[in-house]
Order: C-alpha cells, then structure tokens, then sequence
C-alpha cells in the first residue's frame, strides 16, 4: 500500500458553507425507474445552469467483475450533456453496493466544479445505510404499486430519508401514486425523526412527463438551506470525515491481513477445510489472526 502525503486542503472540501456541493443519496426498489428520474432530473438542473455529477453503483457481474446494469446507457440524454458526468462503478461484491472508492470519487467532484453530485445505489438495503453516511440528505424513490400505511412503518429504509418521492405518477398509476403518497406521509407521522429541524416531506413525480420535477428540486434546496443555517450540514459533514476515515483503515486492514506472509498460505487451506466441515469458521478465523499477531 503506497501513502502519499498531501496537505488538508488538497482533499478536504472547501470549509465555506456557502459554496458547499450539495451531496445527494438516490436509492429504491427495482423497477422505481431510477434511471429514468436521475435522468429527468439531472436535464432540469443542467438546464438551470449546475453541474451535475452522478456516481451509479451496480450490482457487479460474477464472471468480469464489470457493472450488470450499465446505468451509463440507461440515461442517454443526460450522458451527453456537457454539464453532466456520469460514472457507473461496479460494486465489486462490496457489502452495500457502495464501493471503497465512492467517497473519492465525491471528493474530486467537488473539487472539479459539479456542484449537484447525486449518487445512486442498488438497492439492496444495507446501501442505503452506507450512502447515508456520505451525503447531505437522501431520496427514496417508490413506485405507486403495492404496501400499505403499516407496510410503510415496517420500512426501516424510510427512517433514514429526507425526502419520499412516489415516482411513474401519470396515466393509470396517477390514482395508485396520490394514494400511496396519502399512506406514506400518514405512516411518517410514527417514526422517529433523524433531524431536529427537517421534517421528511413525501411528493409524487412523473420522470416520463417531467411534472414534480420543479416542486421536487424546491423541496431539496429547502432541505440544504434550512440545515446549513441551523448549523446542521456542517456538523453532519464533519462526523462523515470520520466515518470515511474509519472505513477506510478497515479496508486497509484487512488487505494487509490477506497479504502478510504467515496469513497468505494459509487461507486456500483453511477455506478449504471450512467448506468440507472440517473445521468451524470461527476456529479458521481464529487460527489466522493468531498468525497474524505472531
């Protein structure tokens, strides 16, 4: 592992409030339409003169290792616009789906001017916890089908958003999605509050007719101004710094793990005798990391 020494500045973003990037977590079941809505809103921001970065994590294929989903082709529009950047990564069986290099990525688009960075994730569950402890607020986007009230409490998933967003609400779904938000802002009433000031606001949009688009960005930058004055943002932003850094030095710590000599010649066997119940899966852990200590 190679350590490069560079000043604070060179990667902790800028310490004024007020040119602050807003960091935006998007996550959802399968079929939510996603793609569809990051698109649709990525062309309005672009259009309103931001630059727009999108980091896409997918599922990663077991046989290259490469993204199964290619949301990069699933928003051809926005991928052409000069103002926008988008980065499918694969989640490379990372736990969550968020990649080690998720946070850098954030980093350097910040740094390079995107002052809308909107990441995306699978939607898998544990994710969204991960995204959670990256960005300024989080967006959970639902289709208008399906659950109810009660189903809404049992979501832990709707504890962590500050925004609901009830997506594909036009033509015979319009019904379903004006029913689905009345039970989602009922249900919201019951579950505790992550932010003092901010109180989780549900709306519906149309990604295909791109109505609520407008409403939707009025309620995100009312989210960032109301937090950034109460001092909010700020702090939570300094508890990320330490979150990252704590991640990092387990990724690092287990890469040194796998590599030390006394470890490395011993895992093909020790997987081995775990796989055919020779052996306990704690006493092989327990056997490596006594090598590793000596």
């Amino acid at each position: 592992i190679k350590y490069i020494s560079v000043s604070e500045s060179a990667f902790i973003p800028n310490r004024n409030r007020n040119v602050w990037s807003l960091l935006a977590g998007l996550s959802g079941p399968p079929g939510a339409g996603k793609s569809t809505f990051i698109e649709a809103l990525g062309k309005y921001l672009t259009a309103e003169g931001h630059k727009v970065a999108v980091l896409a994590v997918d599922p990663s294929s077991s046989t290259t290792g490469g993204s199964l989903m290619g949301d990069k082709t699933r928003m051809p529009e926005l991928s052409r616009d000069r103002n926008a950047y988008i980065r499918p990564s694969p989640s490379g069986g990372h736990l969550g789906g968020v990649t080690r290099s998720t946070n850098e990525a954030i980093v350097l688009c910040e740094a390079a001017g995107f002052d809308i960075i909107l990441v995306e994730t699978i939607g898998v569950g544990q994710s969204e916890y991960n995204v959670a402890h990256m960005v300024d607020m989080f967006v959970l986007l639902i289709p208008p089908a399906g659950g109810d009230e009660l189903q809404g409490i049992k979501k832990g998933i709707v504890e962590l958003a500050d925004v609901v967003v009830v997506n594909k609400a036009d033509g015979a779904l319009l019904p379903d999605a004006r029913r689905i938000q009345s039970e989602y802002t009922s249900a919201l009433k019951f579950v505790r509050r992550r932010s003092k000031i901010w109180r989780t606001k549900v709306t519906r949009v149309s990604s295909l007719k791109k109505e609520g688009i407008v409403e939707l960005w009025k309620d995100m930058m009312q989210f960032r101004d109301v937090t950034m004055e109460e001092g909010e943002l700020e702090v939570k932003r300094r508890k990320q710094y330490q979150i990252w850094m704590w991640s990092h030095i387990e990724h690092h710590l287990l890469y040194v793990f796998k590599h030390h000599p006394k470890v490395n010649p011993s895992i093909k066997e020790m997987e081995q005798k775990v796989s055919e119940g020779i052996i306990t899966p704690g006493l092989a852990a327990d056997y490596m990391i006594s090598k590793f200590l000596e």
